[in-house]
């Protein structure tokens, strides 16, 4: 009986902190289907009594350049993701499975870079940038993340249960490293790089902070800055348009999530197997 109890009061714990968490949600969708005068209205409840939901979807869609804002944000995440990829799993192996001169000096770099906040190199990236003249353009928006020390930690601690024995054996039958990097443990890595991929178009496809600081034209604005300037610029209070460009813009990402989620349930357990 208390074991019954106990469970019931964790599961309704859980399903309390799941309502807080996907209540801006569903206030977001809900109010993308009302008028921009019934935003704030808590009086009313009925969807059907202010029904405003295709104007607001067709001004977001037409009368902004909603679509190339998360064109831009596809090619933003795809190449921070791509380059992202392709440094992490070779240092991850060569953390993993690789005796070297220096691994230990070069774990403790890791570290420390994942302690400093990204906030704190801003300003000596945009200088560098503005130095390059590189501003305003895909290459400011990509360059500072094609490095990833969150990616080659997890993909070290999922690669550390990767046999021995097939390395030794690729090994054996005359396989150099970059032969086994290609054919053995890129193929085994896609668990863990699905379950990275989501972590980081997240983190990019929502991140206003940096493309704020390089980014001055609505041209290459990603979706969260061209969200801004739709405000700013089209909608002043309509209130509708803005947060059905708003769940238009998070859909993507709900698309991948539910694509890539038995992968990611796979890629976290594997990860934390030793």
């Amino acid at each position: 009986m208390k074991i019954r109890t106990s469970h019931f009061i964790v599961h309704a714990i859980l399903l309390l902190g799941a309502i807080y968490s996907a209540f801006p949600f569903i206030w977001m969708v809900w109010t993308s289907l009302r008028s921009s005068g019934e935003a704030f209205n808590t009086g009313t409840v009925s969807l059907l009594e202010h029904w405003d939901a295709l104007s607001n979807y067709r001004q977001a869609l037409f009368d902004t350049p909603l679509i190339k804002f998360m064109a831009n944000g596809v090619v933003v995440c795809s190449g921070i993701l791509l380059f992202q990829v392709l440094t992490a799993v070779p240092s991850a192996y060569a953390l993993a499975k690789l005796n070297f001169r220096g691994k230990r000096l070069f774990v403790g770099t890791l570290l420390v870079c994942f302690a400093i906040p990204f906030q704190s190199l801003a300003l000596p990236l945009f200088v560098a940038l503005s130095q390059m003249k590189a501003l305003n353009s895909y290459f400011s928006l990509i360059f500072p993340f094609v490095g990833s020390v969150f990616a080659i930690l997890m993909l070290a601690q999922f690669l550390r249960s990767y046999p021995d024995e097939i390395l030794e054996a690729a090994r054996l039958d005359g396989m150099s490293e970059f032969a086994i990097l290609l054919r053995l443990i890129f193929p085994a890595s896609w668990p863990a790089i699905a379950t990275f991929s989501l972590f980081s178009v997240s983190s990019h496809w929502n991140d206003l902070y940096w493309p704020l600081i390089v980014i001055t034209s609505p041209d290459l604005a990603p979706p969260t800055l061209g969200i801004l300037f739709f405000r700013s610029d089209e909608s002043g209070d309509k209130m509708g348009p803005l947060m059905a460009a708003a769940t238009m813009v998070m859909l993507p990402l709900f698309v991948f999530f539910l694509v890539a989620q038995r992968r990611f349930v796979q890629g976290i357990t594997n990860t934390g197997v030793k």
